[in-house]
């Protein structure tokens, strides 16, 4: 017979040895989970791989974006004669 309060534990699940919180404190710390979709995953053989990926796609967006505002500081400093 499942557990009245909630009908998913069953009677053979035995936590009489369970400390409540075990864990807490190390997830708040550090849980960083992302679930990627299928598609996404079919991409990469590994966490390593996606690591590596996020990696070099980071480097290359704060590559132009420091390009863009080097350019646009110069451009708004600039000024022409008409």
């Amino acid at each position: 017979m499942a557990n009245r309060k909630d009908p998913d534990m069953l009677d053979e699940y035995d936590f009489s040895n369970g400390v409540r919180g075990k864990y807490a404190q190390q997830y708040r710390e550090g849980t960083n989970i992302v679930r990627l979709d299928d598609d996404v995953v079919a991409m990469f053989p590994s966490s390593e791989k996606v690591n590596e990926a996020l990696r070099s796609l980071g480097e290359f967006i704060q590559h132009h974006a420091n390009i863009s505002l080097t350019k646009g500081e110069s451009r708004r400093s600039s000024t022409r004669a008409v």
